[in-house]
Formats: C-alpha cells, sequence, structure tokens
C-alpha cells in the first residue's frame, strides 16, 4: 500500500531537520565550557607578617605587602587589617596595583601584621575563535602598555628570531599564540631544583629550559609581544583543588594575551605542563583554584626607594632605602562552603 502523502511529508521534514542540525554540528561544534556555570569557590584567606630586627637607628623603615583587588572574576569582601603599625592604602601608577604600607618601629623588637578577607573566585572562561566577536576589549593605550618589555622580559633580536622559530610559517595572532603556548608547555620543564629558577628572566629560561610559573610565563609573554600579541602578567597564591583548609608554601602565576574582538583570553602554561590532560584546558580558562593579588612586573609603589620590585606577592620591607629581609610570612586558607 502506497505511503500516505502527509506521512511522506512529515518525515522529509524531520529528515531535513536532522540533516541541517548536523551540517550546523559540524561548521561550528558547541562549546560546553562556554555554556556552563563557571565553578565558584569562597574562602577566608589569612596573610601573616612578622618583621624583626629594624635597626634602632632608622630613620625610616616600611613594609608594603599586597592588596587582593577586586575583579571580574574575584570578589573580596570583609577585609580586616590587624597591627599595631600605622598603616595605609597606596597604588602604584603603571598598572593600578595597590598595597599596604605599614610604618615600621625601630629596633630588634618583632612587629606583627595580620590582613584577612573574605575572597569568592570564579572559574574564567574565555575560548579564542577563529572568527572574531563583540568584545569590549581593551584600549589602545592599555594594549601599547602590555607590548612594552620588562627587564627580565626584553624585546630584542634574539627574543624575536627565538619567538619567530616557535611560530613557524603561522601568521594569525591566535595560531601564533597556540604555537607559543604549546612551545613553552612542552619546551620547558617544571623544576626548582638549583638556582636561577623563579626569577622570571627570559634569557636564563629559554637557556635551562626549565624552571617554575614565573619562568614558563616569562616565555610566553615575551614571545607573544616580540610577534606583536599583547600578554600581561598576573600573580597570586594557588588553591588546592580539594575543599578543606590549610597553608599555602608559595605563590603562583599566569598569563593573558589579546585578540582583537575576543579581549583577554588567559592561559596557564605550567599547569598544562604538569597536568598535560589538561592542555586544551588551560588555553583559555583559569580554574576557581587561585587568588590574584597584582598584575604586571618591575613594580615601583609610593615610598619605595630600592630597585622595582620584580614581582610583588610576599612582602617588601625597606629601612633608609635598602631592602630589609629579616621578614617572615604565614598564609593560611579556610574554604566557607
Amino acid at each position: 500500500m502506497a505511503e500516505p502523502m502527509a506521512s511522506r511529508i512529515i518525515w522529509m521534514s524531520a529528515a531535513a531537520l536532522a540533516a541541517l542540525a548536523l551540517q550546523a554540528a559540524a561548521a561550528d561544534p558547541p562549546r560546553v565550557d562556554r555554556l556552563a556555570e563557571p565553578r565558584v569557590r569562597s574562602l577566608r584567606f589569612t596573610y601573616e607578617v612578622r618583621v624583626r630586627d629594624v635597626p634602632a637607628g632608622a630613620s625610616s623603615a616600611y613594609l608594603w605587602l599586597p592588596y587582593p583587588p577586586e575583579t571580574t572574576e574575584q570578589t573580596v569582601e570583609d577585609l580586616v587589617v590587624d597591627s599595631r603599625l600605622e598603616h595605609e592604602v597606596v597604588s602604584e601608577a603603571r598598572y593600578g596595583n595597590r598595597a599596604l604600607r605599614f610604618q615600621l618601629r625601630p629596633g630588634p623588637a618583632e612587629q606583627k601584621v595580620s590582613v584577612s578577607f573574605d575572597v569568592t573566585r570564579r572559574e574564567l572562561v574565555n575560548r579564542p575563535a577563529a572568527a572574531a566577536r563583540s568584545s569590549n576589549g581593551a584600549s589602545p593605550a592599555e594594549l601599547a602598555l602590555w607590548l612594552e618589555p620588562d627587564r627580565r622580559v626584553p624585546l630584542d633580536d634574539q627574543v624575536r628570531s627565538w619567538a619567530r622559530q616557535a611560530v613557524g610559517e603561522r601568521t594569525q595572532p591566535l595560531q601564533r599564540a597556540r604555537a607559543i603556548y604549546d612551545y613553552t608547555v612542552t619546551s620547558l620543564k617544571y623544576d626548582k631544583t638549583g638556582t636561577g629558577w623563579g626569577q622570571g628572566d627570559i634569557y636564563w629560561a629559554c637557556d635551562a629550559k626549565r624552571g617554575n610559573c614565573t619562568d614558563f610565563h616569562a616565555v610566553f609573554i615575551g614571545y607573544a609581544r616580540a610577534l606583536g600579541i599583547p600578554a600581561r602578567f598576573e600573580i597570586g597564591f594557588p588553591l588546592p583543588p580539594e575543599r578543606g583548609e590549610g597553608e599555602l608554601p608559595g605563590y603562583h602565576c599566569w598569563a593573558f594575551f589579546h585578540l582583537a574582538g575576543q579581549g583577554w583570553i588567559p592561559v596557564d602554561a605550567s599547569e598544562a605542563h604538569k597536568h598535560p590532560d589538561k592542555r586544551d584546558y588551560f588555553f583559555g580558562a583559569l580554574d576557581e583554584n587561585r587568588v590574584v593579588f597584582t598584575t604586571g612586573r618591575d613594580l615601583v609603589f609610593p615610598g619605595m626607594k630600592a630597585a622595582p620590585i620584580n614581582y610583588f606577592i610576599y612582602p617588601h620591607a625597606e629601612v633608609d632605602g635598602r631592602p630589609h629581609a629579616a621578614i617572615e610570612r604565614r598564609v593560611t586558607y579556610r574554604d566557607l562552603d
């Protein structure tokens, strides 16, 4: 018996719709991570500092401690400073970072500072795409700032040559950024033995082919800037993925690069190296297990007389304009959820 005309029309329409859906999926694969709700983490963060042995005859003595910023992915509330020292919030002019500046007292007695705050950190996902999307982006002045060299990440002919070798024949900014990221992840080894690592010195990192997060991101940022891709540096503290409480022994840093029409794209090359299964994730995303404190390098805050700070995450003290090293720090966290 012949199939009814109405039934055939319905069947053909369904088939056509299915074919169109398959074509659309093939042309533009769904980005599940872009549509999913970002993961969120809330905790109480405490930064304690002890300073000893300020000379009795000192005419000026100060301590600077990084001040946690508010960003699109980080909210800071209920910040409490516990100290008998006079203090104020100061800002550096180049990037707008803030710091708590304490006036130290002359004399050998130990001087204590404690800063506590609630922080909510949200996963940041901005996957780069081949085609430009609508984006607020950054101003020309901001982009020009992130194309400038740092003291330990110069932009000279040698760095440009290394960068061109890393990207090969690729010409598009997105392709070049991915090639630089892959080169950094595969060519460097996360290794904190011996000396020289941890300074974010691009020449040292390219020679030793190892280091920590500052060395990984010195290479990524330096190569990107050398090819005209604005790139910026952020530093803070990493959090264990397991919820709970504990002490944080050291810092962590990561980077962003800028694409026209897509804004700032986050990358974490050193975490991608340590977790190869997450290499694609960390090109365009940062997990919620971190707290940022400052942006950029070579920082000078009001009152500082010594050389610019290479990067600012640990307390910095000066006595009569010279660095003072008798400092102990303790950083702890307690999850609130």
